[in-house]
């Protein structure tokens, strides 16, 4: 028996928390530049406590919208050398990508980690 079959299965109501975590990122499109931030901020501190899983994917998703935020800005200060604008499309595309797959994986239960994030939330 390995160590990881010792933990239980989230809850139905769990997974669903944790895929909004991720999709409240969604925010965006109506705060830009901060709602990306504080949806899942918001759903992450009011569902927190129903379960670990839950806590765990809204930290996770918190974390990744930082790091996402945090590269705009940068993609904005490298826009002043054109550079910065093909960035931004792929950066912004590259986060669409992740957090559509992170939602459905927390909704069918699997912890998802994203692959580039600067985790300053513990």
């Amino acid at each position: 028996m390995e160590p990881q079959d010792l933990v239980p299965a989230p809850t139905p109501e769990a997974r669903q928390w944790a895929m909004f975590c991720h999709y409240a990122a969604f925010f965006w499109f109506l705060v830009p530049m901060i709602g990306n931030v504080i949806g899942p901020l918001i759903v992450w501190q009011l569902k927190k406590d129903l379960d670990p899983f839950v806590n765990e994917q809204g930290k996770e998703a918190l974390n990744f919208q930082i790091t996402f935020s945090l590269a705009m800005i940068v993609c904005g200060i490298l826009a002043w050398v054109v550079i910065g604008f093909p960035l931004m499309l792929l950066v912004s595309i590259s986060a669409l990508v992740l957090t559509i797959i992170a939602g459905i994986k927390a909704n069918a239960g699997e912890a998802y980690r994203y692959p580039i994030c600067w985790r300053v939330v513990k």
